[in-house]
């Protein structure tokens, strides 16, 4: 272990991730298993941006902003689970306080962010099924360059602020953290100096970029619901509910996971159950994305065979 001697306090340089340490043996099956996860997760989000960057008629606010989600889960996802796999196969736990918390710093922005797109593509739909007429002139080509950007730099710069604080924390105590990445809370815990302040401003923020655009989610989808029973045919309720249920599947599974890993009282489950939640929202769900979004989307498909057909036509 590597230490320093600072101020008369024995400062820690490197932090210990304990995240697959009860369970070594099974160390080849995990690392394949998150390998072809990290590698379907990068493939499939890469895709959905190709095929929206290289098709014109997908050159709407819809797609733009899913391709600003899929770009943002792979940066999601590139942040944790090299480093992951690294301490699985090659058992180098190690991580220095620097590199841990910069992950932290990547993973809060990038969660923060998603929040909020997710919030702005319930308002693009709001506005495409409540207000038809009226999309084309509300939902501009600048506006939706503004509200992507906005979502971007105000969750890093909230971020930042409990950055700036961790950076403040002295570590001179255990140095172990019993998960598979650095996430707040197990940092935190390992700081020998009073977290009071730190805690409060994380929890402020994080209650900010998670639970107000929940609720503006929640309201979207309310007016969206009255407005789809008020179409009289069936065909038409259906059709208009298809252009969201993707979206709509993608905020279940990204807030019920995330919820119930931080609203779960510790005490009363195991430190692996809530590992277990956190692989959830930090590897599956960014892994599900594209899939979701191309299940039930024509516009994904027809673009996919376009492309298909093309490479097809090209080998021949």
């Amino acid at each position: 272990m590597v230490i320093l001697s600072w101020e008369n306090q024995t400062m820690r340089v490197e932090f210990v991730l304990r995240g697959f340490s009860s369970i070594q043996q099974l160390n080849i099956s995990l690392f394949m298993m998150f390998f072809v996860f990290y590698i379907l997760t990068v493939s499939g989000n890469i895709l959905i941006v190709l095929l929206v960057l290289f098709n014109r008629h997908l050159h709407t606010p819809m797609y733009f902003f899913l391709v600003n989600l899929s770009f943002l889960e792979i940066w999601y996802t590139s942040n944790i689970i090299p480093k992951m796999l690294l301490i699985i196969i090659a058992e180098q736990k190690t991580i220095s306080v620097a590199g841990c918390l910069a992950q932290f710093y990547f993973f809060g922005s990038l969660a923060a962010t998603e929040c909020l797109l997710l919030a702005v593509m319930s308002y693009d739909r709001y506005l495409a099924i409540c207000q038809p007429l009226h999309y084309p002139i509300l939902m501009t080509g600048s506006l939706c360059i503004r509200l992507a950007a906005s979502s971007w730099l105000c969750c890093f710069l909230l971020t930042a602020i409990t950055m700036v604080l961790l950076c403040r924390l002295s570590f001179c105590g255990p140095n172990e953290i019993d998960h598979f990445f650095c996430d707040f809370t197990p940092v935190v815990h390992l700081s020998c100096t009073d977290t009071s302040l730190t805690e409060t401003i994380a929890f402020t923020t994080s209650s900010a970029v998670t639970l107000v655009p929940l609720l503006l989610i929640t309201a979207s989808y309310a007016c969206i619901l009255a407005a789809i029973l008020r179409i009289p045919c069936g065909t038409g309720r259906r059709k208009a509910f298809s252009t969201c249920s993707s979206h709509l599947t993608v905020v279940v599974v990204f807030y019920g996971t995330l919820i119930a890993t931080y609203l779960v009282p510790s005490a009363n489950s195991s430190q692996l159950f809530h590992r277990g939640l956190s692989m959830l929202y930090t590897i599956l769900t960014p892994m599900f994305n594209p899939i979701i979004y191309s299940l039930r989307n024509r516009d994904i498909h027809k673009a996919l065979k376009k492309c298909l057909s093309k490479k097809s036509g090209f080998l021949r």
